[in-house]
């Protein structure tokens, strides 16, 4: 989302006259786009701006904003410590960018705009076209979380829920794919919780199945507790919603998961696997997982391992559990650093060993790619993704960005896919 983000950002601030450079040291105004998810992100943005101040030391100093989330919730702190940074701007105000860039070139102040402005944020950004012409593109749909879980800072730095205009999200869908989009990706904190006037996620799915030029569609991120029957059924019918669904479970431990208060638990999450299994038997997984959450007991973390073991999600993000100041979980006791760091390894080695065992599955198989860029640095070399989002490397004289192609799988990596295009002359194992 934070992509997402920045590019509209871009969009927005080319009314003014600034524009994208790769010449960091040539910048008029630095902007640095923020998340707070994890631990010392507030540390990390006082390092960012430590580095600018030390790359334009002997130059003129640019405008220099701190944006996003961690501007939302750190905002009052980082105004107070450093007068450097002249502005932060939350990320439900970034519309607002364009006025105080104006002010601060005018004025010698600093500026915090971190009012949950949602509705006229959306208001104001239907009228600024999105110009990101990538193959695959990011979409947001939704934005803030009325969950409360308890380790999470989204709530709280992001605001309540809101659905945008269903027909809003339709037309800047219709701008991306006439820029050259193929694949959309739509995005929200809680995405499936998207409902704008009983238009549901589901009911945009099967909006963007109908056009014509799009070649796939994905969601993320979702809660189990969202996971409605009209969305089970839309990966039935929906034949380019992409059949890898990315469903956060946190942990495989009711115990834990009622302490996070996910409001859900193993067998209701194991249940929503299952069904939408048998309307779709193509369908593989992916999640993430919180390893030593406070209270986290050695049960705990077996019934964890077992999920994984269960499921055999084909790829995971594991974390050991992070304090966010001002969520409740914040001032909860730590699992002891050694066993916490000791559990992560072993959970994210079982996690690798299954992602292994599916990728050996893989060799010798067809699969479709759609090719999003040339290699910089290979000649004739393109990169794409499966319908599983795996990376997927081929050789081809011909220019295939954007065409979605069947490729035969020769040889896997950890992180990519090498194979060969098929049924064209001038393709050859990467």
């Amino acid at each position: 989302m934070n992509e997402y983000d920045s590019n509209r950002i871009f969009d927005i601030t080319k009314q003014i006259n600034y524009f994208p450079t790769k010449k960091k040291a040539e910048a008029d105004c630095y902007i640095i786009n923020t998340c707070h998810i994890r631990e010392k992100a507030t540390e990390k943005v006082f390092h960012d701006v430590g580095r600018v101040k030390k790359e334009y030391k002997n130059k003129k100093k640019p405008i220099l904003i701190i944006a996003g989330c961690v501007a939302q919730a750190e905002g009052d702190l980082i105004l107070k410590k450093d007068r450097y940074v002249d502005a932060v701007i939350g990320p439900q105000s970034y519309q607002s960018i364009n006025k105080v860039i104006q002010d601060i070139e005018s004025k010698n102040k600093q500026y915090d705009i971190t009012n949950f402005e949602t509705i006229k944020k959306f208001d104001e950004l239907k009228f600024i076209k999105n110009n990101n012409s990538k193959v695959s593109s990011f979409l947001t749909i939704q934005e803030g979380c009325d969950k409360f879980c308890k380790f999470c800072v989204v709530p709280y730095t992001r605001g309540p829920e809101y659905s945008r205009n269903f027909k809003e999200i339709l037309d800047e869908a219709e701008e991306l794919i006439s820029n050259g989009s193929r694949e959309i990706i739509l995005l929200g904190q809680n995405v499936n919780a998207y409902n704008d006037k009983d238009n549901r996620l589901s009911d945009i799915i099967h909006a963007l199945q109908e056009k014509k030029d799009l070649k796939r569609i994905r969601y993320y991120t979702s809660h189990p507790k969202d996971m409605t029957k009209d969305l089970i059924e839309a990966h039935k019918k929906c034949s380019k919603l992409m059949p890898l669904l990315h469903l956060p479970v946190q942990s495989g431990s009711d115990k834990m998961l009622k302490s996070m208060n996910r409001k859900h638990n193993k067998k209701e999450y194991l249940k929503i696997i299952s069904t939408l299994k048998e309307k779709n038997p193509r369908l593989e997984f992916a999640s993430d997982f919180i390893i030593a959450y406070p209270g986290e007991k050695q049960e705990d973390f077996n019934q964890t391992c077992e999920l994984m073991e269960n499921v055999k999600f084909i790829n995971s993000y594991s974390f050991i559990f992070s304090p966010r100041p001002g969520t409740p979980a914040g001032d909860m006791k730590m699992v002891d650093e050694n066993l916490a760091q000791k559990r992560l390894t072993i959970f994210q080695n079982l996690a690798e060993k299954i992602k292994t065992n599916y990728k050996k599955k893989l060799l010798d198989k067809v699969v479709k790619v759609l090719f999003e860029n040339k290699m910089i640095k290979e000649k004739n070399k393109y990169f794409g993704r499966d319908e599983y989002h795996n990376p997927v490397i081929v050789y081809s004289k011909k220019n295939i960005i954007g065409q979605e192609k069947r490729v035969l799988i020769k040889k896997t990596s950890q992180h990519t896919i090498y194979g060969e295009l098929i049924n064209t002359d001038n393709s050859l194992a990467a």
